[in-house]
C-alpha cells in the first residue's frame, strides 16, 4: 500500500510511520541469520526487546503496494531493534516487484499473487541451487471504494461488480443496482470505475474473485494487468483511492487501510449469505481460513475460495506473499533477511496488523512460514 496513508496511521496507537523506501538495487540475496525476531508489535519500544538482530548493511525489496502500511512499520519496529541493518523496501507493485527479484536486484519481492511456473524457473538462474519460494505473511481484504452522494450503505453482488467494471452497468441508478439497495436515493450519475494502470496482484485477486463468482457477467481471466473494457485507470492503490475519494460517482477495488485512511465509503458484499458481509479484517480471516496450501517443500502457496457463502466471510481477500529463495539466496544478505522475515512473521510482528486493517495469518499457517524462514539458506 502506498504512501497516502501517512495520516491514518499516526492516529494509531502503533505510533507515526515514516519509512520512505528508496530502493538502491543490489542481489537476490537475502541475509542470513538466525534471526528470531519476534518485535515490536506496538511500535519500536517493544521492538527493541524482542527482535534477534543478525547481518547488517542494506536489506533491499520492492513489491507489493498492498502491504506498504504493514512493511512501513515492520520496518520501524525492526530498524529500531536493529541499528546496524536498513531495510529499504520500494512498494512498485507486485509484478515489477517480481521482475527486480528475477533480476537479481532485491534480497525479496512482495507479491500478492504466487510466483507463475516460468517465473520458478527463471528464479532459478538468480538463487543458484535453490528456487523461488511463496511465503504468505499478511492477508486482508480488497475493499470496494465508491463516491455516490447521498449514498453511504451501498449492497452489490458479484455479478453486479462485474458489469460495472466492464462497462456494462454505466448508471448509479441502474435496475440491477436499485434491486440491491430498494431504500437508497441513487441518483442519476454516471459510474467512474477506476482500475490499476500497473500490473498489481490485488487487481489480480479482485479478477480472481469476480471469475469465481460472476463468470458469466466475467469473461476475462484473471490477472495482474487488467483486461477488461472501459473504465480508467490510475497507478497504485493510491492512486486508485485518490481517484475514488475526489471524483463523484466514481469506484474502485484497493485495500482496506486506503479506504479507512481517507474516509471512503466501502460496498457491503451480498454473497448469498444470511446477510450483506462488510470488508473487514475479521471478515478476511474467516476467508482466509478456508484456504488451502497448494504449494509443496518449503513453498506455501496457498488456494483462497473466492466463492465462499460462509456466513461473515467477505470473499475479495488477498494475501501478500514474500518472494524468497529456498537456497543460495547471497551470504551477505541472507542473516539479515532471515532475521527481518523471522519478525515480521513472529505474533509480535503479525499482532501490529489488525489495527493497520489487514488480516493476520491464521496460526497453523504462520506455523509453517516460521519454520520455511528458519530453513532457508
Amino acid at each position: 500500500m502506498k504512501l497516502q496513508r501517512t495520516n491514518r496511521l499516526r492516529t494509531v496507537a502503533l505510533g507515526a510511520i515514516a519509512v520512505s523506501g528508496a530502493l538502491v538495487l543490489t542481489a537476490c540475496g537475502s541475509d542470513d541469520n538466525s534471526g528470531n525476531g519476534s518485535g515490536g508489535g506496538s511500535g519500536s519500544t517493544k521492538a527493541a526487546g524482542n527482535i534477534k538482530c543478525e547481518g547488517k548493511g542494506q536489506l533491499l525489496a520492492s513489491g507489493s503496494s498492498a502491504q506498504k502500511n504493514a512493511m512501513d512499520l515492520w520496518v520501524k519496529n525492526f530498524m529500531a531493534a536493529c541499528k546496524d541493518i536498513q531495510v529499504n523496501y520500494k512498494p512498485t507493485g507486485s509484478g515489477a516487484g517480481i521482475q527486480e527479484f528475477l533480476q537479481g536486484k532485491t534480497a525479496f519481492a512482495g507479491s500478492d499473487s504466487v510466483l507463475k511456473p516460468e517465473e520458478v524457473t527463471k528464479s532459478k538462474e538468480v538463487v543458484k541451487g535453490g528456487q523461488g519460494i511463496n511465503l504468505p505473511l499478511l492477508g486482508g481484504p480488497i475493499a470496494i471504494g465508491y463516491k455516490v452522494p447521498g449514498v453511504d450503505n451501498l449492497v452489490l453482488d458479484a455479478d453486479t461488480l462485474a458489469k460495472i467494471f466492464d462497462s456494462k452497468i454505466e448508471k448509479w441508478n441502474d435496475e440491477a443496482i436499485k434491486k440491491l439497495n430498494p431504500d437508497a436515493k441513487l441518483p442519476d450519475l454516471k459510474i467512474q470505475a477506476f482500475h490499476r494502470s500497473d500490473e498489481s496482484g490485488t487487481t489480480d485477486n479482485f479478477t480472481k474473485y469476480l471469475k469465481a463468482a460472476a463468470e458469466k457477467s466475467w469473461p476475462y481471466a484473471p490477472a495482474k494487468a487488467w483486461a477488461a473494457k472501459g473504465g480508467q485507470s490510475a497507478d497504485g492503490s493510491a492512486g486508485v483511492s485518490s481517484q475514488v475519494k475526489q471524483t463523484p460517482g466514481a469506484i474502485s477495488y484497493f485495500e482496506l487501510s486506503y479506504a479507512t485512511a481517507n474516509k471512503i465509503d466501502t460496498v457491503k458484499l451480498n454473497t448469498g449469505a444470511a446477510a450483506p458481509v462488510e470488508a473487514t479484517s475479521d471478515n478476511a480471516s474467516k476467508a482466509i481460513a478456508e484456504a488451502k496450501i497448494t504449494g509443496t517443500g518449503q513453498d506455501l502457496a496457498l488456494k483462497l475460495n473466492y466463492a465462499t457463502k460462509a456466513e461473515g466471510a467477505y470473499p475479495i481477500t488477498l494475501v501478500t506473499y514474500e518472494i524468497v529463495g529456498d537456497k543460495g539466496n547471497k551470504a551477505e544478505t541472507l542473516p539479515a533477511t532471515k532475521s527481518f522475515l523471522t519478525y515480521i512473521a513472529s505474533e509480535d510482528g503479525q499482532s501490529v496488523l489488525k489495527d493497520l486493517g489487514y488480516a493476520p495469518l491464521p496460526a497453523e499457517i504462520a506455523k509453517k512460514v516460521r519454520e520455511s524462514i528458519a530453513n532457508l539458506s
